[in-house]
Formats: C-alpha cells, structure tokens, sequence
C-alpha cells in the first residue's frame, strides 16, 4: 500500500512515539511528526477509498467508512493546514462540539468553574423535598447547558401519578430552562441570585424598573423606555449634564447603559426574597439536594461507567433506585409510629 501511495505508514508497534521513531528533542520533531500521521492517514484513505471508485449509498456504513469519518472528524478539529503550503499544525483552542473520544463520540469538554474543567458527562437530579426520594434524572453531555436537560425530567415527572411541582429549589444554571420560563403562576422558585457589582457606581438595581409601562429610571430621574433581554442605553447629553455622573459610569464619550436579562423580573424577586432571614432560609432547604447529588454520586462513581447517553442514563436510574430504597428503609413504619403514639 505505501508503494501505491507514496507514503510511509505507521505499523508494527504498539506505540505511536515508537512507530515515528523521533529524537523529540528537536526543534521540529512535533511538526514533523504530526505531518507523519497525516500522511499515513491520506495513505489509508486513498487505499480505502480510490479516486474514481462508485459513491456509497445513503446510510450505507461499514466499519472502514465510520472509522474514516471520525479520522477526518479529529482532523478538522485539531488540525491547521495552511493554505500557502505550510507544514500543518496543531489548532491552538477548543472546536466547537469537540469530539474527545473516538470510542464515545457522546463525550464532550466541560466546565465546573474557570479552572476547573472535565470530560464526559453531568448528572442532573430533581429530588422531593418533603418524603427526600428522587423523582428523576437526567444526563447530558459535559458541554450541554443545564436548562437543555429539565425537558426530558418534566417528561419523567409527568408520567408519575400524584406528583406535581409546588416549590422548585435550583441551581442558577437552571433558570433559562423552560421549566421556570413556562411555569405555572403559583409554582414559586427559589434560587440564589447572581451578585450585581458596578466597580463602586451604582449598581443595576438602583435602576427602578415600571413594568407596567415598560420604563427605566436612573437613580438621579431620567427615564427611558426598556425590554427583556435588551440594553438601555441613556442619551450622553443627560448624563454629562447630571450631577450623579461620576458615581453613575467613567465613560467619557457616552452615558450610562444598563443591560436588562430575559429574565430580570424573576431575578429582581429573587434578589428581594435573599434579602430577608426568611428568604435566606428558605434557600438553605437546598442543601438536602446537595447531600442527594453526593450519596448516589457514592453510589454511581465518579466517571461513567458507559459509553453513550442512553446507558449512561440507565446507570444513574439504576443509582437513584439505590438511593431511594436506603431512604425508604429509614423511614418510620406504621407500627412504630402507632408505638410511639
């Protein structure tokens, strides 16, 4: 095959390193290696693909053509091949919707935080805060916004005779699901509201919202008309003329402009609701959530145990179950009830 190609393959070891055979020490031993590999993999395409060969059908799939997809999926993402001639080199950044496994193309990248990252999947889990059994779960792949997951655990609760949502308890991730965008009016929501800081000025809060009349109101008077989701940006001859200026924004060239979320209305509530001892306890009845998260998280493991959504589900089903039943087992009986009546 490579007397067909012209060009040299890597085989005979169990080692890419060895099979490349390089002193990495040098300079441009990651270039030249990975122009190797590039190589080999045009190689493999062209014996496996000939030029002039008859098109495959639709959905005709054979295990050469899927691994071939993913080969030329990897090298979209990863590699850079310059247009002028260039040796080609590795892509500096994360693809959108990077593959990370050739065996689970399910798994995605993901973030806990700014430094904390990982790779493969996040559970989700709805718990009763009354009886402390879970109702249901969901799992989406690492990269997948939460909100993306509460359609498929709406499905579930719905199927569950006499369960209905009175309060919900959740993460701030949770609030742009259309759980909460299309609640009910009486199903109240508890979450803790993101921070507001302006760097010492006056925050967005200082900014009275009418929503009745669609009007916003700086704190020195001036009004302007504002929508969800958009940015309210006050005229520069208002705000150079006003005597808040230097405690309103450090712009030279123009006024103030507040951005208002798709969802300021229900994080107004929020911020009013953790103001108060009241509120602030109610939001601490979430810790029972977290103390559920840990006990199946004991239960399932740290790393999925499948390759794939769907048994990756089955899985963390299996260890709700578990959960559950130790719940049931601490629950008081009847007859110790009567006992000690």
């Amino acid at each position: 095959m490579a007397e067909e190609t012209g060009a040299p393959l890597l085989g005979g070891t169990t080692s890419l390193k060895a099979a490349l055979d390089l002193d990495w020490d040098e300079p441009d031993g990651r270039v030249l290696a990975l122009a190797r590999v590039l190589e080999a993999l045009d190689a493999v395409e062209a014996r496996l693909f000939p030029k002039g060969s008859a098109p495959r059908e639709e959905g005709e799939s054979t295990a050469e053509s899927a691994g071939m997809e993913v080969a030329r999926r990897v090298r979209e993402q990863d590699v850079l091949e310059e247009e002028d001639g260039g040796p080609p080199v590795l892509r500096r950044g994360v693809a959108k919707e990077r593959l990370v496994s050739v065996e689970d193309p399910e798994m995605r990248h993901g973030r806990k935080s700014k430094s904390l990252r990982f790779s493969g999947y996040k559970r989700h889990v709805l718990r009763d805060l009354d009886t402390g059994l879970v109702r249901a779960v969901g799992v989406t792949p690492a990269n997948a916004p939460e909100a993306s997951v509460t359609e498929d655990i709406a499905q579930d609760l719905a199927r569950q005779r006499g369960a209905e949502l009175k309060e919900l308890h959740i993460d701030r991730a949770y609030l742009s699901s259309e759980l909460v965008r299309g609640r009910e009016p009486d199903l109240e929501v508890y979450c803790k509201a993101w921070r507001v800081r302006n760097g010492g000025r006056f925050p967005k809060t200082e900014f009275m919202l009418d929503w009745e009349r669609g009007l916003m109101r700086c704190p020195a008077g001036a009004v302007m008309p504002f929508e969800p989701g958009g940015v309210v940006r006050f005229p520069k001859k208002t705000c150079m003329a006003c005597p808040l200026r230097e405690r309103c924004t450090k712009s030279k060239t123009g006024g103030r402009s507040v951005s208002v979320h798709p969802d300021e209305r229900l994080l107004a509530e929020l911020r009013e609701r953790q103001s108060t001892p009241e509120g602030r306890k109610k939001l601490r009845e979430r810790v029972d959530v977290e103390h559920s998260l840990a006990h199946i998280g004991h239960w399932q493991g740290a790393r999925a145990r499948y390759r794939g959504v769907r048994k990756n589900l089955l899985d963390l089903r299996r260890s709700a179950v578990v959960h559950n039943l130790h719940v049931i087992a601490r629950m008081p009986s009847e007859r110790s009830v009567k006992e000690a009546a």
